[in-house]
């Protein structure tokens, strides 16, 4: 008597456990018969309690709506034919699902091609398989597919933290230029009758601010890890787009925390009575908070302290190289005329150290008060 299986690879169970933590579930379509697809299906932890695998013959006798209801209880799909592949991926589309479809032979194309991704073989896959897909999958490894959802992940969660930090720091130095120059006086008025109450920065300051502060800071975060848990996170709703109604809010949040600090700075120098010192006070309130900041950006979600402070050392050669640029220009007599500024005194960092502590604190509440709060469910189906 001679027996013969064709076993599951040993990386695909923590990979199918992994992709559930994900939010997203696996499908099996098979042409093996029902009894031999369960036994696979239930070895690596894809057949879930209350689910069912269904034949081709039943999925025959069922109408769109019928097996776009019956396919959220459906794990294993066995002795499918190809038309059977394509209504079941048009069912799961149906139901508003993000469907990843995988197949090596030509009889798959039409069903790769209706999925949203495409996904071929690209070793035993033929190359109508391949001309069809989206995307080719070179070591035909289910894992890998996990670990390139991982990587997508990673990759738009820094996008957006480049996003949400840029788009933070500019619009709070459009408001730290805008409110003094259209009120003047107004809001300052303790200051005295010598004093030109206008911009707190000059032009020259503001370039070289988006070129220290802005520029390496915003790039070292395109190479963060992701946080911790990027794999037990739900996916996001598919028309969400980048900047979300969270992001808004945290836009919004900041801008009042950057432009509060430095015209608090800027007013606490107009009070010493000296225009200069209170320019170069805004100026290293502002180039500093958001240097800081970069930091607290790493994570939309999690504590600085859980990310590990300087665990980035891209981000930390950064600011440390951003930081050494901004007391070149505070510090050294050449370059004092260049960019109209003066030496501050312990007097005067007393005064604004505090202040430019003020968006990172305000960026770590915001996190704190989010992090309870439920995502939007959604659901991802790929098979």
């Amino acid at each position: 008597l001679i027996g013969m299986i064709d076993p599951a690879r040993e990386e695909v169970k923590p990979a199918l456990t992994k992709a559930m933590r994900a939010g997203v579930r696996t499908i099996m379509i098979t042409g093996d018969y029902p009894n031999t697809a369960k036994a696979i299906a239930e070895s690596i932890g894809l057949l879930r309690p209350g689910h069912r695998v269904v034949t081709g013959a039943e999925i025959e006798a069922m109408s769109d709506e019928q097996l776009a209801e019956e396919v959220k209880t459906i794990d294993v799909f066995a002795r499918v034919s190809p038309s059977h592949k394509m209504r079941i991926v048009n069912a799961l589309r149906a139901n508003g699902e993000t469907v990843a479809m995988t197949g090596d032979g030509v009889n798959d194309a039409p069903a790769i091609k209706s999925a949203d991704i495409g996904v071929a073989m690209g070793i035993t896959g033929t190359d109508v398989a391949k001309g069809t897909a989206d995307m080719v999958l070179t070591d035909d490894n289910y894992a890998s597919i996990v670990s390139a959802i991982e990587q997508g992940r990673i990759i738009y969660s820094n996008i957006r933290k480049f996003v949400y930090y840029l788009i933070s720091c500019n619009i709070g130095e459009i408001m730290i230029i805008f409110l003094p120059t259209i009120f003047g006086k107004w809001m300052f008025p303790f200051v005295p009758a010598t004093l030109q109450v206008s911009s707190p920065l000059k032009p020259i300051q503001l370039l070289w601010l988006n070129l220290v502060t802005d520029g390496a800071p915003a790039l070292a975060l395109g190479t963060e890890k992701g946080d911790p848990d990027i794999m037990e996170q739900p996916p996001r709703p598919k028309n969400e787009p980048i900047i979300n109604r969270f992001m808004m809010v945290g836009i919004g949040i900041q801008t009042v925390a950057i432009a509060a600090a430095t015209l608090l700075a800027y007013a606490s120098g107009l009070r010493m009575g000296n225009q200069q010192i209170a320019e170069t006070m805004a100026f290293v309130t502002l180039s500093l908070s958001e240097l800081l900041r970069a930091y607290t950006a790493r994570s939309e979600r999690y504590p600085l302290l859980k990310m590990g402070v300087f665990k980035n050392k891209w981000m930390n050669l950064a600011v440390l190289s951003s930081f050494a640029l901004i007391m070149a220009v505070i510090y050294l007599p050449f370059l004092n005329g260049v960019f109209d500024t003066v030496p501050l005194t312990l007097v005067e960092w007393a005064e604004i150290i505090p202040l430019m502590l003020l968006p990172s604190v305000a960026a770590e509440l915001v996190k704190y008060i989010v992090s309870g709060k439920k995502k939007p469910d959604a659901e991802e189906s790929l098979l």
